[in-house]
């Protein structure tokens, strides 16, 4: 029997899941079917009820319905919890569904496992204080770096984020000005990369053999990647982010790993050749 699942969000028409989560269904000889679904906004709750009445076994949620899949989950994994949204929905055993967050895992198997850049006992930057920053944070701080600075526009916001996961590690915040150190790591997550935009940065938090990971991808190296590397630093995209992120979603749903290096090198080479 076929086993549904689906990507929700509004616009969705762009979404790469079905691709991707096909890919692994076929590389892992499971039988499923993805789709994916416009949701108009406020309609989230009921097409979720609908869903999983009628079979459905998980959900990928995406912008704006993060927060909604939060609030919809009967129960939610601890790094869901740290994030404060939902990326992830499956339905348990008992009828009940369970949120999880898998936007952090992907980013750090990204980085650890496909480029081989080194978190543990490195002084890390965050870019950016939102969504995108909090979701990432738990699995990064449970690499062990030495440091987590986090530099935002609006310097409150991101000293709230970081008394919120100072028990876990050394989170320190501040502006776009001031840095208390050059960093090893540069993690740019926010809202100015969303737009294709560069925050203005000192060329001083650029440490030695820096690495710069943009959250986002697309066919041309983004404005901070283009920035980061005319300054010696080392610069990889959000794409392996994004493929790593469905298959710890893959993993929840079907208790198998998929090897991502096919799809991501596939999906990499369809992005240069646009």
């Amino acid at each position: 029997m076929t086993d549904n699942y689906a990507v929700v969000g509004n616009p969705i028409a762009h979404s790469l899941s079905p691709r991707i989560h096909g890919a692994f269904a076929a590389q892992t000889g499971q039988d499923i079917h993805y789709g994916r679904q416009l949701v108009e906004e406020g309609a989230f709750a009921a097409f979720a009820r609908g869903f999983f009445a009628s079979g459905g076994c998980g959900l990928n949620v995406t912008m704006p319905f993060k927060l909604d899949a939060c609030d919809f989950a009967d129960e939610l994994t601890e790094r869901a919890r740290a994030a404060g949204a939902v990326n992830t929905l499956k339905k348990l055993h008992d009828g009940r569904v369970l949120g999880d967050n898998t936007d952090g895992a992907g980013l750090v198997s990204d980085i650890r496992d496909n480029l081989g850049w080194v978190i543990r006992d490195r002084r890390v930057l965050v870019l950016g204080a939102g969504g995108a920053a909090r979701g990432v944070l738990l699995p990064l701080l449970a690499e062990t770096p030495e440091r987590i600075h986090i530099a935002n526009r609006t310097v409150a916001k991101a000293e709230w984020l970081a008394k919120e996961f100072s028990a876990d590690a050394e989170i320190t915040a501040g502006g776009l000005e001031e840095f208390p150190c050059a960093f090893d790591l540069i993690i740019n997550a926010s809202s100015a990369g969303l737009s294709n935009e560069m925050p203005h940065l000192p060329e001083k938090i650029l440490g030695e053999n820096c690495k710069a990971y943009d959250m986002v991808y697309g066919a041309e190296p983004t404005p901070f990647m283009c920035w980061a590397k005319a300054r010696g630093a080392t610069v990889a995209d959000g794409l392996g982010m994004l493929v790593g992120q469905a298959a710890e979603s893959f993993f929840l749903w079907r208790g198998l790993r998929p090897d991502v290096a096919p799809i991501l090198q596939q999906l990499r080479k369809e992005l240069q050749n646009k």
